[in-house]
Parts: C-alpha cells; structure tokens; sequence
C-alpha cells in the first residue's frame, strides 16, 4: 500500500521560485553584489515540467535551483558562493528542509540542493555539446527528447548573464523546437515505427497468441502517443509521463479515448477497431500541419491478402521525406533520433558522449 501524502503541497518551480526571491538572492546581493549570475531550476525532476504532485515530495524534494556564473566567475568563486550558501541558507523554507540528501547517493552526506556552476559548463554536460555554440545534425539527434525538454522546461527566475553567448534565455530559445528539415525526419521517423507493426496485433490473435496481440497494440499506442506530440512541437518526456503529456495536449480530445479503449480491449478485433481510430485520427493532425500535401487518413481493409486493417503509415513517412530539403538530413536512414531506436533508461540517462558515439555510428553522420 502506498503511503499517505498529508503535507500540504506547493508546486516544485513556485516553491523554488520563492526560494531564490526570498532567500537566495537576497544573500548573494549582500555577499556578492557586483556578480552577475543567472539563476533557474532545469534539467531532472518531475517539476521541471510541471508533472509533481504531493507523492513527489517522498524524495529528492525541497527548494533546490541552479545558479549559473559566467566563465570568469565559474572559475574563481564557484566555492565561495557555494560555501556562502551553506553556511548562511535557513534550516527551512515553507516548511521544507533545505538541506536534504540524494536518495540516489546515500553515501553523501545530505546538502543544500543549490547548484553553483559555470553556464557553459552545466549546459554542456547535460547536452553532450556546447549549445552557445551554432547546433549540429548530430547535436538534434543524439540528444534525448527528455533531456530536450528538461533544458527547454522549468523556469528561469533571473538571467543575469544575457551579455554572455545570450544567457540562458537564447539557448532555451534555440533549443526550443528541431529545425525543420530535422523535425520533418523525425516525424517520418516515428511513422515508420508504426508501419513496421500495423498488423501484427491481428496476426498475433490468428495464431492464438493473444498475450502478443496485447503487447504489440501498447507498442503502436505508446509509438501514437510519440508521434502526437511530435506533431503538436512538445518532446516526448520518457515514458512515466507520456500520457500525461498527451492527455494535456490539443490532440487529447481525440486521441486519448481510443488510445485508453485500445489498452482496456479484451478481443484483438476491437485493439484493432480502436487502433484505426487512433491512426485516422493522427493522420488528420498530420494533414492539419500541412507539412506534405494532403494524404488520405482512411485505413486500408486489408494488408495484402490478409484480414487487418492498416493505415499504411509509410505513406505518411516517405511523403515527409520528400518535403526534405537538406540533402544530408533526407539521406538518413529512417532509424531516428537516439530515443527513437534506444530504449534503455541507463543508456539514454547515462554519459552524453556515449549517446553521440552511438548515434553517429548508426546514422553515419
């Protein structure tokens, strides 16, 4: 049994919002008042995109932000300001601890969660490339939709270093959306998952495999959902959160109830029922973006000479293709940004370098 949430709960980004008002800034305008810095809470974190409820208090949970130096500064006083904090941040804020440990290091000593570090060096990190610095093919498709709007979510409370490289506001701004000719690869991408396995919910009940059917219509649902929000401009957050995000979408009126009935089906023919829904009602959001020219969005009665109804989703993947203008970007494989052919959490969360190693050896690029 879950246990009982009974504090009365402020959201993450207000909580932290106030914190740096009230107390973190006061003291670096008494300590440091001649550094410019930029403060903000980014990056991990169920707040980040406004996800948090009362349960997410159990852990890694209190008023924590980042504060962001220049290079200058990141080098000479990152300790200082960190040390300040330390000693002069209050026991509690709102009725929070403000030192508290990571439950993910349990053999480090609990500490306040204010992140002082250098801009470029953070973003960097995170990212696996300097995005002050002009963004690359390879920089869009080995960075994790997550990660995307982790940087591009939460808030930034004051951006003191917008003389340098912009601040943190230009790089939320560059990073907000793929270009287009990457996005039009990404969304072609995402409908040939779904091709590669119309059918197989059908093909799975016919052998009596209803357990496959099942696993394979989540499969092409959870593929839908992603595709959604690809085509609403939203990065897909990982897979907690995926019908949430979908559910507060413009598309949730006519995707999520054949989604639901598609996961709650007992028999393969009505997956399959709901399952057509689900894609005519993608296919029209993909004729609404006007993108290619208008496609029909009916299903087909039958693959080949078989009994399933498709929509033939690499209609929608090679008409995307076309619209292509970027030589480089069109002559892809149609495997995919890295979350779109990995899908290992370890992987995914781990070393950025490792993700542009894969990723560049798989597209060639």
């Amino acid at each position: 049994m879950l246990a009982r949430v009974t504090r009365e709960f402020m959201p993450g980004l207000e909580l932290s919002r106030l914190f740096y008002v009230e107390t973190v800034r006061p003291l670096l305008n008494q300590y440091f008042p001649w550094l410019p810095h930029t403060a903000a809470l980014i990056g991990a974190g169920s707040e980040i995109l406004g996800y948090d409820t009362a349960r997410s208090t159990d852990h890694n949970w209190g008023p924590r932000l980042q504060v962001f130096l220049s290079s200058a500064a990141d080098a000479q006083l990152r300790d200082s300001v960190h040390e300040l904090l330390t000693e002069r941040l209050p026991a509690e804020f709102r009725d929070y601890p403000t030192v508290f440990a990571a439950s993910e290091a349990e053999d480090q000593p609990p500490s306040h969660w204010v992140t002082v570090a250098g801009l470029r060096p953070w973003l960097t990190e995170m990212l696996g490339f300097d995005p002050t610095d002009p963004i690359g093919l390879l920089d869009w498709l080995a960075t994790p939709t997550q990660v995307l709007a982790e940087i591009t979510g939460g808030a930034v409370f004051h951006d003191g270093l917008a003389d340098e490289n912009g601040g943190l506001q230009a790089v939320r701004a560059k990073l907000t959306w793929y270009p287009r000719d990457v996005w039009l690869y990404v969304l072609a991408c995402q409908w040939q998952r779904i091709d590669q396995e119309e059918p197989f919910p059908g093909r799975c009940a016919e052998v009596g495999d209803d357990l496959g059917s099942a696993i394979v219509a989540a499969r092409l649902v959870r593929d839908l959902t992603r595709l959604t929000l690809l085509m609403q401009r939203t990065y897909p957050p990982y897979s907690k959160w995926l019908g949430t995000a979908l559910a507060r979408s413009q598309a949730a009126a006519s995707l999520v109830p054949p989604l639901q009935a598609t996961m709650a089906a007992a028999r393969w023919q009505e997956r399959e029922r709901n399952l057509c829904e689900g894609y005519e009602a993608a296919a029209r959001l993909h004729n609404a973006l006007a993108l290619t020219p208008h496609l029909d969005p009916s299903v087909r009665p039958r693959f080949y000479d078989r009994p399933f109804r498709v929509l033939g989703a690499a209609r929608f993947a090679d008409a995307l293709r076309d619209q292509i203008q970027d030589d480089r970007v069109r002559e892809l494989p149609t495997v995919g940004a890295v979350d779109q052919f990995i899908d290992s959490t370890d992987a995914l969360t781990g070393d950025p370098g490792r993700l542009r190693a894969a990723v560049a050896a798989r597209l060639s690029i």
